[in-house]
């Protein structure tokens, strides 16, 4: 690789170069005395080399004096498949500064972390025959059990596992934690089975074979197993089917089509379709005996939550977008005590003159953390922010992305695109990309403008990190996808960047700003690696990424603004779709069906909607907006339709401020004057209940008068039934 030690050294600044005075070039061999030194130092040492990153770490721990590990860890950073190795060599000087640059960064805090324990009671499930195959894999390391989902094959006569027979159910849990259940309704009891073959002799059929359970399409009824199976009592036809449910550590599922059809698996379960899956599986589950911890993805703030109020739904993002189904609404369980707040007379109560402010019950989702995999797909298409990644965070990640693209910026780089990918298949394919470039004069590898940043999952980084990187001078943003992301996180990224495009280009930055890359070779990657670039900001933001979503978002969307020389009043977003919602947008009420009864307000649960205490009035402030729906469902008289905008009037700071919606004339009571509701409401009220018996005649003035007059007339009415006349 051509590189430049001096220039690197001015890159990256003061404190971050030291020691780049000398560039090695085979310091995993003959040079690897100038490691040892450096590793004696005791200093933090990063080796721009992860090839040999096992050789390294096995001479740090030969040396004499240098720290272990454990004291001092040693970070690793490449450059050579991500720049040197490409046709752009020569000009990825700046590139290869911001790589060392961010690798310099410290590392994020520790995150909770979710326990998982196994003992090692596996349940095989499959045919007879690959069922005891793989059972006698696993049989001298874990407790073993088989279920035979349907008649047919070789048991052996040797009962040295547990065996059942049974049409699968359902299979709940985790590693450590699963629930199996199955129907057994054969008329043979494997359990009290002596395998003594008294039945497979006697049937005329050959209804029974060595897997012990009688075929019923070939049955005639004859019975002679009955008879001869009398002393142990395993056959009996009137039996009825039972279900039957048993807790294990760990699955082996060998169907043809795996029993939990989930693109991301719980922990613990696998699916073996033909031998080669099948010995992979067994040398995971062998080494699945004991205490294993992964990190907790994620954070949940239940209050900003938009999935519920009252038992309404409304955001469901999160549920559907995730591919391990870790997430299930807790709605049912919440919200009954409030059913008043979806409208109806309620609306009289307010003395004030300005509606009710009735109390809304919040319920939210419930995330099982054994289940999540670190996808992150719900914390992109969150619309409040109320989900989000923990490791990294949105600040640590933001640092990241900052730290990349002002020392590519500093460096003398241009027109930088974000590239980001997976720490799995993603960095694997970027790999075999600069193998192919050193080797192949058709393969251009990674273009010197391309800064690769990896992430554990590409949808764990969404909509407020995109605009914060083009805020930081990025002028595009990719995210490589390949085979192993879901087909709902693919189309969650796609939504997201359909809005983070529609702000750009409404803010006059022509060009593609976001492309997911599709790409499972390298020839298609590196095609797609030859875009043309976007047009960007003329100076770089110095924001730091927030840890609340929406706060990022309205930071990175008022640099935007500032560097936009034609600002318009608002921008249309594309509509919502299945797997995310449009993270702004406004409100519209037809006013001639609004009553001002506020369910809305009480509904909303990011406080965009407001009453006043002094007036009737709906008040809407468009920043705390998120277009979770719940209001527009709420509302009874459906008045309320949700519109994905991004209102710029007065350069954006129109909509942190409240707007009245909708204003009505206050009603006053009939008797005293009084200002106790409001004429739409009070009028329709009427209007419901004119048929009805009970408010005909005086009744019906009740309707008009405040609390207090209402009771009073009540009683002074010399018409009225009292309980003592009868």
């Amino acid at each position: 690789m051509p590189l430049d030690a001096p220039a690197l050294v001015k890159a990256l600044g003061p404190g971050k170069a030291d020691g780049l005075d000398v560039v090695h070039s085979t310091l995993c061999r003959r040079e690897a005395g100038s490691f040892q030194r450096a590793a004696k130092s005791g200093d933090d040492l990063l080796v721009a080399c992860t090839q040999e990153s096992r050789l390294f770490l096995e001479l740090n721990s030969q040396t004499e004096g240098a720290p272990s590990v454990a004291e001092r860890p040693i970070r690793f950073v490449n450059i050579r498949e991500t720049g040197g190795w490409s046709k752009d060599a020569k000009a990825t000087m700046p590139k290869i500064a911001a790589l060392i640059a961010a690798a310099q960064l410290p590392e994020p805090e520790p995150v909770p972390v979710v326990s998982y324990k196994s003992s090692g009671r596996v349940l095989v499930i499959g045919a007879a025959e690959s069922a005891m195959k793989a059972a006698k894999m696993l049989a001298d390391k874990l407790e073993v059990s088989v279920l035979l989902p349907r008649p047919g094959g070789n048991v052996p006569q040797v009962r040295d596992v547990a065996v059942h027979a049974g049409e699968l159910q359902f299979i709940h849990g985790w590693l450590g934690a699963f629930e199996v259940s199955w129907r057994a309704g054969n008329a043979i009891d494997l359990d009290l089975c002596t395998r003594c073959n008294a039945c497979i002799d006697v049937c005329p059929e050959g209804a029974i074979d060595f897997s012990y359970q009688v075929d019923m399409s070939r049955c005639k009824s004859h019975r002679d197993c009955v008879r001869v199976c009398e002393a142990a009592g395993a056959i009996d036809f009137q039996r009825e089917a039972q279900e039957v449910s048993e807790p294990f550590d760990l699955v082996l599922d060998l169907g043809a089509a795996p029993a939990l059809a989930l693109h991301q698996p719980p922990q613990g379960y696998f699916h073996a379709g033909d031998d080669t899956a099948l010995i992979a599986a067994v040398l995971q589950l062998r080494e699945s005996v004991g205490e294993f911890e992964k990190p907790k993805f994620f954070n949940y703030k239940q209050k900003i939550c938009a999935h519920s109020r009252n038992e309404v739904i409304g955001c469901r993002a999160c549920i559907d977008v995730c591919s391990a189904q870790a997430i299930r609404s807790d709605a049912s369980q919440k919200g009954k005590a409030s059913k008043g707040a979806r409208g109806g007379p309620a609306g009289m109560a307010g003395a004030s003159g300005a509606g009710v402010g009735v109390a809304a019950s919040a319920a939210g989702i419930i995330v099982e953390p054994h289940l999540c995999v670190g996808c992150g797909a719900c914390t992109t298409v969150c619309p409040s922010g109320a989900l989000s990644y923990a490791t990294p965070s949105a600040p640590d990640m933001g640092q990241r992305l900052r730290t990349l693209l002002s020392t590519y910026q500093r460096a003398g780089g241009r027109n930088a695109a974000l590239l980001l990918h997976s720490q799995g298949a993603g960095a694997a394919l970027i790999g075999e990309l600069g193998r192919a470039a050193r080797t192949e004069k058709v393969v251009r590898g990674v273009p010197a403008r391309v800064l690769p940043g990896d992430a554990w999952h590409t949808a764990s980084v969404g909509i407020d990190l995109w605009l914060a990187a083009i805020a930081y001078g990025a002028s595009q943003v990719w995210v490589l996808m390949t085979a192993e992301e879901a087909p709902q996180y693919r189309a969650a990224v796609a939504e997201q960047m359909a809005v983070a495009q529609a702000v750009l280009g409404g803010l006059g930055f022509q060009g593609e700003h976001f492309r997911i890359v599709s790409a499972t070779d390298v020839r298609s990657l590196d095609a797609a690696l030859q875009a043309a670039p976007a047009a960007g900001v003329n100076r770089a933001a110095g924001f730091a990424v927030q840890a609340d979503k929406r706060a990022t978002l309205d930071l990175a969307i008022e640099h935007l603004v500032s560097c936009s020389t034609a600002v318009p009043e608002a921008i249309a977003l594309p509509a919502p779709a299945l797997q995310s919602h449009s993270p702004f947008g406004s409100l519209k009420v037809d006013t001639a069906k609004c009553t001002m009864c506020l369910s809305c307000v009480s509904a909303c649960p990011e406080a965009a909607l407001a009453d006043n205490p002094d007036k009737p009035q709906l008040k809407f402030i468009e920043k705390n907006c998120v277009q979770c729906g719940l209001c527009a469902t709420t509302c009874p008289e459906g008045a309320i339709t949700l519109e994905p905008r991004l209102w710029l009037a007065d350069g954006g700071k129109a909509r942190r401020n409240p707007r009245v919606l909708h204003e009505v004339e206050p009603y006053a009571c009939i008797k005293c004057g009084k200002l106790f509701g409001t004429l739409p409401g009070i009028e329709n009220m009427i209007a419901k209940l004119a048929g009805h018996s009970a408010f005909q005649g005086a009744a019906a003035d009740r309707l008009k008068m405040c609390g207090d007059c209402r009771v009073i007339d009540l009683h002074t009415n010399p018409n009225e039934v009292r309980i003592t006349d009868l």
